[in-house]
């Protein structure tokens, strides 16, 4: 075994140890994770919300056992072959030993720790990112054709992971226009290469028309809801933060690809970052949509790196660029992570409001950042709606109905009396039993409008009870109320097939 890679299995390890103990065991999982584990028990071509890569990771993770455990793993493996792809990057294009550990070490102590932290599509989004850049590099290195077949094929499956990905193509466009590599397009391979690719992303295209292209109805919601509160000025800023630790291997990478002769061939790389960049922002998109991007330029910055810090004084400065990445991981690893309290998060929430991380999707501020609180609170409430599941008659006639998917998921997931909960939400609403015969509805509500809805769907039944709500005070979900319908006297299932009909229908 080289000494490269015994240098590289232990990155590895280190960072799969990592990802497990950053997380302190107060916290669940997040609300999103728990939408993705439930798509395991639904299998298909698409969703409301996302494609379908991500259900079959969760219907492995289910045949596994469904532990925390392998949710977790799965976002740390993306995150290991991220750091491996850089790695085989960095080989490419010919960096030596201190070339691997420099960019192994900024891909390591950066923002991914926290992504690959979550069961999301981001994870494995931004492992596609890089992979097809590589891809790419390889191309240009060998102008090898197999390239074209394996760049369709890797995109194909992040497309079916992230829409996201499309944004790589959209970049990649104009700087490959602008650039000598344009001789591409003149290749005939390539166009059966994206035929192929097609012919792989066909059947979720094929599902999209076929229920109405909900993608469509998804962004303008998101737009609507999310992203109008996202400030551009913002965006930027928090471009910075995600690889502060390596933002001058990054500068340097840049400016290696405009006036390092080694890399004359790879120059459309520097205007590859700059049209995503500007696509992003056009569209107000997310910051954390292009963190895919920057992965390939810590390959560039780590090679021009070694290679000008090899002679004289200059070599001093090595052990600098990989300690700068280590030591900015000290104020990371105390704010970044779901590793404090929530309690002790509220009583110093000066850092944290200083970085923009209590400015949750709303546009306003609050007392965690919204992702640790997305992650408390959902234990308590499948708990007590586990026990009044027993406790009703006839609870194989009870429907468990939600407010969102993240009432929903976390209920079906955590339940010990095999509860399939369901909403009007997200792709809940596709996930309805209606061969039930309905007589009795748990209803799980947000605060605001609990006593609203309690007293209308009252009127219902035979009798209604408050039963319970979140006391989580540091949830999102805090005192989501849970509420008690027993025996109907309308029919159910009519009007959930009216309800269906009218939120599935996006031509409205």
């Amino acid at each position: 075994m080289t000494k490269k890679t015994i240098i590289l299995i232990a990155f590895i390890i280190l960072k799969f140890v990592l990802q497990y103990v950053l997380i302190s065991p107060e916290y669940d999982l997040q609300r999103d994770e728990y939408l993705h584990l439930d798509q395991a028990h639904h299998l298909a071509w698409g969703y409301l919300s996302v494609p379908p890569v991500t259900s079959w990771f969760s219907y492995l993770i289910f045949l596994l056992g469904n532990s925390v455990f392998w949710v977790k793993f799965f976002p740390a493996l993306f995150g290991v072959l991220t750091l491996i792809m850089v790695w085989k990057t960095i080989e490419t294009l010919k960096g030596n030993l201190y070339a691997l550990i420099l960019g192994a070490t900024c891909i390591l102590f950066s923002c991914l720790l926290r992504l690959n932290t979550l069961y999301q599509p981001n994870s494995l989004d931004v492992l596609c990112w890089t992979a097809f850049y590589y891809v790419l590099i390889q191309y240009i290195t060998t102008e090898e054709k197999k390239w074209f077949y394996i760049g369709a094929v890797l995109f194909a499956f992040g497309f079916l992971n992230k829409y996201n990905i499309l944004f790589l193509l959209i970049g990649l466009l104009p700087a490959l226009l602008l650039s000598s590599q344009r001789k591409i397009l003149a290749e005939k391979k390539l166009y059966f290469a994206l035929i192929l690719g097609l012919l792989l992303i066909l059947p979720n295209l094929v599902w999209q028309y076929n229920n109405q292209f909900p993608i469509v109805h998804h962004m303008k919601k998101l737009a609507e809801t999310q992203l109008v509160n996202v400030d551009r000025i913002d965006f930027l800023k928090e471009q910075l933060l995600f690889f502060i630790g390596s933002f001058l291997v990054i500068l340097s990478g840049l400016y290696a690809l405009l006036f390092y002769k080694p890399f004359a061939k790879y120059k459309l790389f520097f205007a590859c970052i700059i049209f995503t960049l500007l696509v992003f922002i056009y569209f107000k998109a997310k910051a954390y949509y292009a963190i895919g991007l920057y992965p390939v330029y810590i390959a560039f910055g780590a090679v021009f790196l070694s290679n000008i810090l090899n002679t004289g004084w200059k070599r001093y400065l090595q052990p600098v660029f990989i300690l700068i990445p280590l030591l900015l991981f000290i104020p990371m690893y105390n704010l970044a992570f779901p590793n404090k309290s929530p309690e002790y998060i509220a009583q110093h929430p000066d850092k944290y409001k200083d970085l923009g991380m209590l400015r949750w999707e709303d546009g306003k501020e609050h007392t965690l950042p919204q992702d640790f609180a997305d992650m408390l609170g959902w234990k308590e409430l499948a708990r007590k709606t586990d026990s009044l599941y027993a406790s009703l008659p006839n609870p194989e006639k009870t429907l468990v109905l939600c407010d969102n998917y993240g009432q929903a998921g976390a209920i079906n997931y955590y339940s010990k009396k095999g509860i399939k909960a369901v909403s009007f939400n997200a792709d809940y609403v596709n996930w309805f039993n209606l061969d039930v015969k309905y007589k009795n509805v748990i209803r799980v509500i947000e605060y605001e409008e609990a006593e609203a809805e309690f007293k209308e769907t009252s009127q219902h039944f035979e009798s209604s009870a408050y039963a319970g709500q979140i006391t989580n005070k540091y949830a999102r979900e805090y005192k989501t109320s849970i509420f008690t319908f027993i025996n109907a006297k309308v029919d159910i299932n009519k009007i959930l097939e009216q309800e269906i009909k009218e939120v599935t229908d996006y031509s409205k």
